[in-house]
């Protein structure tokens, strides 16, 4: 059940909204896709709960609690003066402090951090781990920088947000562009500024001062143990399937990695030149060395992995496959790809990126009768491990790597049963689209209605 398929009072509520959004946010197709997407489908929660829509709800939930935009200027190698773009988005705080990834990305811009933030809304509440959304980053690229350079820009980064943040204000972690490195520096700047070594206020930490264990792996890890819950639903298995993957992060790589751990073979892995196809599956150690340590191209693969071959033109989804995990970015999965994957008979897709799938796409597999996972359910699993990470910070205890592999296990297990069930609840048994919004939307709405008008 959509709004479109619902009542027209219904449609009166929420087409004004979305005008609002769309005068608001000129220019912000991203954010304007997000925000369809959630309020498209909780059809069913507005008509069981029309004091949702007379305290406002709606109309809160999809304006930032707060903005913040600044200046970045740093210096590069050659001694000349760069000036970036800073962001912070920090959404909705009903449920806990803003929790959010910073991304590094020549792409970004404020209408991409709102779309992410206003997704980490909904991630976080399906986790249940008490935290609020929120997401931020810069159009700095460290890809090419050296050290030195990314060191100069984090610390000019943190300098404006550091003012914003705090372990009981809003938690940063990794994103594209910002792994171990880029946290260690912008970690080292914060306790630098503030004389504290305040553990909790940054997650993705290395292991060895205040990290946790599988925080690396747990978005991947976390998407495959969706997946497992899913198909087991519908009593299939991932063993013997194939799975076609997108992108060559870590997201990918630990997709990857458990999809072949519990059975499967994955065939696939790409980046911005192209993908590879590697039918005997994916050598992991290997890929792993050419993107991780040599920070290479998935064409270097190709070339030394006998059997496999790159593909520089088209898309990954043209390879037939059972399973397909699209890990890479938005909106690398459209209509025309999805009816590809129909067509060859693909079984499940689920989302390791935010919103990798186009509106057209997720009504191609949601009509065809294919599994489909929603990013906001289906890589919960990134921000779950990092809010085990806070707790671990909090009470000064370290985990083990299969003890923390077992909480992210048993806490996608939860999405997906929580999500399942709110699509049965409200009439659309087995749609993971309407079951993770209405779950999630529901649990942020009480608590903003439980705490005024704020």
């Amino acid at each position: 059940m959509s709004i479109t398929s619902s009542s027209p009072s219904l449609r009166r509520v929420v087409d004004p909204i979305l005008q609002t959004v769309a005068a608001r946010n000129p220019g912000e197709p991203e954010y304007m896709q997000a925000v369809h997407e959630v309020l498209e489908s909780i059809a069913p929660v507005l008509d069981e709960r029309p004091d949702y829509v007379e305290a406002g709800i709606l109309e809160r939930l999809v304006e930032p609690e707060r903005q913040v935009v600044f200046r970045v200027p740093w210096v590069d190698d050659e001694n000349r003066v760069q000036v970036s773009r800073g962001f912070r988005v920090q959404f909705n705080s009903a449920l806990g402090p803003y929790k959010g990834g910073l991304r590094f990305h020549s792409s970004v811009n404020l209408g991409i951090v709102k779309f992410l933030g206003f997704e980490q809304i909904f991630k976080n509440a399906l986790t249940a781990q008490g935290i609020g959304g929120a997401k931020g980053g810069s159009d700095f690229d460290p890809h090419g920088r050296s050290d030195g350079e990314v060191m100069r820009f984090c610390q000019s980064f943190m300098d404006e947000l550091y003012r914003h943040l705090g372990e009981h204000t809003d938690i940063p972690a990794g994103d594209i562009g910002v792994g171990a490195r880029e946290i260690g520096y912008l970690f080292g700047r914060y306790r630098k500024i503030m004389n504290r070594h305040e553990s909790g206020m940054f997650t993705g930490k290395g292991v060895a001062w205040g990290g946790a264990e599988v925080r690396t792996e747990a978005t991947g890890y976390g998407t495959v143990f969706f997946l497992e819950q899913m198909l087991e639903r519908s009593g299939r298995a991932i063993e013997g399937l194939n799975a076609v993957v997108s992108g060559s992060g870590n997201v990918a790589l630990y997709a990857i990695e458990k999809i072949q751990q519990l059975g499967g073979t994955a065939i696939t892995a790409s980046d911005s030149s192209g993908y590879v196809v590697d039918e005997k599956g994916i050598d992991l150690d290997l890929l792993k060395q050419v993107k991780e340590v040599e920070r290479l191209r998935v064409s270097d693969y190709a070339e030394r992995r006998p059997g496999a071959h790159f593909v520089r033109a088209g898309s990954v989804w043209d390879v037939p496959t059972d399973i397909a995990l699209p890990c890479a970015t938005q909106n690398e999965l459209d209509g025309a790809a999805a009816a590809t994957l129909v067509r060859q008979g693909v079984t499940a897709v689920a989302e390791g990126a935010n919103m990798p799938c186009t509106p057209e796409a997720i009504e191609a597999f949601r009509e065809s009768s294919v599994l489909f996972a929603p990013g906001k359910a289906a890589n919960a699993g990134g921000v779950a491990t990092s809010a085990l990470e806070m707790s671990q910070n909090a009470s000064r205890q370290r985990w083990s790597f299969a003890d923390s592999e077992d909480r992210l296990r048993a806490i996608m297990t939860s999405v997906h049963d929580m999500t399942y069930e709110s699509s049965e609840r409200h009439g659309a048994r087995g749609d993971y689209v309407i079951g993770a919004n209405t779950a999630s939307f529901v649990k942020v709405a009480d608590a903003m209605l439980a705490q005024g008008v704020i």
